[in-house]
């Protein structure tokens, strides 16, 4: 179960969060009231609302929203199949927040943008996504009941890992097989749910199209700069405040950083754990939106900012969330079964301030352009910004094996460790470095340059138990050992 909603917060008149101010949950009768009426609108017509207020997906990659519709309407055409709406709000991410707010608290604005979808396409279906973590599912189950829709919907639990939310992954999932990627590259317009073309986004992005369509370009784009309109950002690491913030684009980071209550600190991650660092000084000369951010560095991402403060140490934060980052990968390709522990092992290794920072570099760029998906590109680029940033930080560790500071565990990871869940260890007094658990267990275990085994201070992944536990029953000196964990 996660933890409880962050407080919700606006800069600037509220669009996405209006009416949350004086409700818990708005319910389609207030809703309403907040909102006003909605009706449909045709194929066209919504093409060229996307179009004109510059919409992208909010989900992390802010693909343009109007080229989504088009390739599924054209799908249609050629196929003569009727489409599937998808929304994923899904929210992986240990620090996302935002479309767990709006499901939550104004599920009917997401609604209300899939709705319009679903009647320009004509679909046959909508299909929300939402995490098995307890945020939110009640409030959009009773959503679905309050209302009519243009076409039958359900809502689909997904399992809540990081890598579960990957469209294609949603895809495999709501088809009945596992929800990790397909390791293959296929655009949902072409052939998504049960093979129909399907048109899959983001929460927000829906949200905000459900407001474009009441308000209509030319006052949507009141608000904004080049990228019109607001954004939702999660606001939460070292924050006194945390909260869920809707901030027109081209807001100052710092102003949103101020309302949040961020204390002085290093740096702040921007984008999530697929995203960038940025240190403090250049983040408070930053602005909100996606040009914004990448223009200083950063990443607008799935609109996730993440603070550190001063007294955690931030290399054993990085490496705490590599690591988890390595454990959360599908284990289809090389990149993520051989590459991700590998650069999690080079991290680890310049927290203890015997590792090189040579060899996180090598390791990133081993993985880069290679994945089946992009999780192994957004963890590199994490780690690679790390090094950057962080550089003062490294030396310090390089000098004295660590850098004076605890880790305060201000980047949420989760804790995956529960009651019950397996975990390596080794015997040193009876391991004499036969090297046989690395041949067994490559994707677990490696050799170190003395030729004993190395693992990851993790919980072993469920897909890995049995070669884990294959390795265990071979060792020849009976050195390795796989427990339970016990808290």
């Amino acid at each position: 179960m996660s933890s409880p909603l962050p407080a919700v917060r606006s800069i600037g008149p509220a669009r996405l969060t209006a009416g949350l101010e004086r409700s818990g949950r708005l319910r389609h009768h207030a809703h309403l009231q907040v909102h006003g009426p909605l009706g449909p609108m045709s194929q066209r017509a919504l093409i060229a609302l996307a179009e004109d207020i510059r919409l992208t997906g909010r989900g992390g990659a802010g693909f343009p929203f109007a080229r989504k519709l088009r390739a599924v309407a054209d799908a249609v055409d050629r196929r003569t199949l009727a489409p599937v709406v998808v929304v994923n709000a899904t929210e992986g991410e240990p620090a996302a927040w935002k479309d767990k707010v709006l499901l939550t608290r104004a599920p009917h604005l997401i609604l209300d943008g899939a709705a319009l979808v679903a009647w320009a396409l004509r679909a046959e279906e909508i299909v929300v996504c939402v995490a098995d973590d307890g945020v939110g599912e009640q409030s959009m189950l009773a959503a679905l009941a309050e209302r009519e829709l243009p076409a039958p919907a359900q809502a689909i639990r997904v399992p809540h890992r990081f890598i579960s939310g990957e469209g294609g992954a949603l895809v495999q999932g709501i088809n009945g097989l596992p929800f990790i990627p397909p390791g293959i590259k296929r655009r949902a317009s072409d052939g998504g749910v049960g093979g129909h073309p399907t048109l899959l986004s983001n929460a927000e992005t829906f949200a905000q199209l459900a407001i474009a369509a009441r308000m209509g370009p030319r006052r949507y784009r009141e608000a904004g700069t080049d990228e019109p309109g607001t954004v939702l950002l999660s606001v939460t690491g070292s924050a006194a405040s945390p909260a869920v913030v809707e901030c027109p684009t081209g807001t100052p980071l710092a102003q949103v950083l101020d309302v949040c209550e961020v204390p002085a600190g290093p740096a702040v991650l921007t984008g999530g754990f697929h995203g960038r660092w940025i240190d403090m000084t250049t983040a408070y000369r930053a602005e909100v939106s996606r040009q914004g951010l990448t223009a200083v560095g950063g990443a607008l991402g799935a609109g996730i900012v993440l603070p550190i403060g001063a007294g955690t140490c931030p290399i054993g934060e990085v490496a705490r969330v590599v690591r988890y980052l390595a454990a959360e990968s599908a284990g289809q390709c090389g990149p993520c079964r051989l590459g991700l522990p590998d650069l999690a092992r080079a991290v680890d290794g310049v927290a203890s301030g015997a590792g090189d920072p040579g060899l996180v570099r090598a390791a990133a760029t081993a993985v880069k352009g290679r994945g089946a998906c992009g999780h192994p590109d957004g963890t590199a680029g994490f780690a690679s910004s790390a090094l950057e940033v962080f550089a003062d930080d490294l030396a310090r560790h390089a000098r004295a094996g660590d850098c004076g500071r605890p880790v305060a565990g201000t980047l949420p990871v989760p804790d995956r460790d529960e009651d019950g869940a397996l975990r390596l260890a080794v015997d040193w007094s009876r391991c004499d470095g036969h090297g046989l658990c690395a041949e067994i267990a490559p994707d677990l275990i490696h050799l170190d340059g003395n030729g004993f085994p190395a693992f990851l201070d993790t919980a072993v992944p469920t897909r890995l138990e049995p070669v884990a536990a294959q390795a265990v029953a071979m060792c020849p000196a009976l050195a390795l050992r796989m427990a339970a964990s016990k808290r």
